[in-house]
């Protein structure tokens, strides 16, 4: 294995890992706000979004020219 595919390996298992953090951090925020069933979609729409864009920021960049 080239050391390039082991960084894109290691790069995508970082980001969902990341992913996964930040939802987590999410749900606590709105467990711990009393957000209810309205307020916690709000606040995982809202910044959900922002992650989502990140992610699709790096998805885009693969699809038109596979990096830097």
């Amino acid at each position: 294995m080239r050391l390039a595919e082991i960084e894109s390996i290691a790069l995508n298992i970082g980001l969902t890992l990341f992913a996964g953090y930040v939802f987590f951090i999410i749900y606590d925020l709105a467990k711990k706000s009393n957000a209810g069933k309205l307020g916690t979609a709000v606040l995982f729409f809202a910044l959900g979004l922002g992650l989502a864009a990140f992610l699709a920021k790096n998805v885009v960049v693969e699809m038109i020219g596979g990096g830097i």
